[in-house]
């Protein structure tokens, strides 16, 4: 006879009073909430619809199993069955989507994009096999693997400000016995990215140890003077010439495009002593140059005066010489006369003397014989200079 007690039905196997105590609430029930007189409930018995810690966790397995792609066990809240673990077992969707995945992610890795300003090397296990240009690019990983380097994009190397270590220093000597400070800058790009990358472990040392030999070679062949003024200019170039020449047998694919000379002074300890022999240096030279310029001033002139001497003296001579052979054609001239009529050129060459000697001064002319203390024969003096100069003074 099946056992009638107050808290419903014993054993699972018996409906018994299990059918008619489901739809009591539990305060219709004889001991409400409390646990009844003989301990607490065993799973499957009392109530089915209270949740206990069982269910629960059998629920929560449930929920697993079905995130994780098995099938559940369609478990109520009935007992039939106790927990299980968490079934991982694989269908064809979950094969499908963990196939996608993988394509998808073997695609990402193995799509790549080049900029403007990059190339890509390709790497098949290890060994360049090709360069990639601007765009999208493939390369099938893992077998190919690809590195992208900006090779447009300017990269500076300073020298001599110290940044890089104590042996970063642009003390350097000069052919002179000086001591000279340097500090400039190499700026380069990459010309051949599969060079760059094979032929040089750390490329900004190599650069920073090449352009400084290169430097110490051409301040010691060159002066102090010339650095610090002038040859700035000239010492630029010859040393992006010198490192690429070098970067070049290095085959290290490195492209100088210039080279600033920021700085060259005397060191820091003798900067004042240096200057004031640089003042001195060129106070003196002001002082040649006006010792010079007062030199070739003097000497013009003194070239000048030579010249025009020795212009007025060769002109006297010229004209010398000159009237001599006049003088001595005329008397030619008037020989031959003199030959061919005595007394006609005797006495014209009386009376051209006489003109020329009498024709300037004041003179009496008295006629031919007068008888002397007559006062007969006297001609009348008339000033027919001085009418001369009169009638001229009235005329002007």
């Amino acid at each position: 006879m099946a056992n009638q007690g107050p808290w419903g039905g014993g054993g699972g196997g018996n409906g018994g009073d299990d059918g008619k105590d489901r739809g009591k609430r539990p305060s219709d029930r004889p001991w409400g909430d409390r646990q009844p007189p003989n301990g607490p409930r065993r799973p499957g018995q009392g109530d089915p619809q209270r949740p206990e810690i069982d269910e629960l966790m059998k629920k929560g397995q449930e929920r697993l199993r079905v995130l994780m792609g098995g099938r559940g066990n369609g478990g109520g809240t009935g007992g039939g069955r106790g927990p299980s673990g968490p079934n991982f077992g694989l269908n064809r969707s979950t094969l499908a989507v963990a196939g996608l995945a993988a394509v998808a992610l073997w695609a990402f890795a193995s799509f790549y994009r080049v900029q403007t300003n990059e190339q890509s090397v390709e790497f098949l296990f290890g060994r360049s096999v090709a360069v990639g240009t601007e765009g999208l690019n493939f390369a099938p990983w893992p077998f190919v693997t690809a590195e992208v380097v900006a090779v447009t994009n300017e990269r500076t190397t300073e020298i001599g400000t110290g940044r890089a270590g104590p042996m970063d220093s642009g003390l350097m000597l000069t052919r002179d016995q000086n001591i000279v400070d340097m500090e400039y800058q190499v700026v380069w790009n990459i010309r051949d990215p599969e060079m760059y990358l094979f032929n040089l472990a750390d490329p900004a040392d190599t650069i920073r140890a090449v352009a400084e030999s290169a430097m110490r070679d051409i301040i010691a062949r060159s002066e102090l003077a010339p650095i610090l003024n002038r040859d700035r200019g000239s010492i630029a170039t010859d040393l992006r010439e010198a490192v690429q020449s070098t970067l070049d047998e290095y085959q290290s694919g490195i492209n100088v495009i210039r080279v600033n000379l920021d700085r060259a002074d005397p060191p820091e300890e003798v900067i004042d002593a240096f200057r004031e022999v640089q003042a001195a240096q060129q106070e003196r030279d002001r002082l040649e140059k006006e010792a010079d310029a007062y030199a070739n001033r003097v000497l013009a002139q003194a070239r000048g005066d030579a010249a025009q001497t020795l212009e007025q003296a060769e002109g006297y001579r010229a004209q010398a010489v000159n009237n001599a052979a006049g003088e001595a054609a005329r008397f030619n001239s008037i020989y031959e006369e003199y030959v061919n009529a005595p007394e006609v050129t005797r006495r014209r060459m009386y009376l051209e003397t006489m003109e020329e000697v009498l024709g300037g001064v004041n003179k009496i002319i008295i006629g031919e014989g007068l008888n002397e203390g007559s006062g007969q024969g006297v001609v009348p003096y008339l000033p027919l200079d001085q009418l001369r100069s009169n009638n001229s003074g009235g005329t002007n």
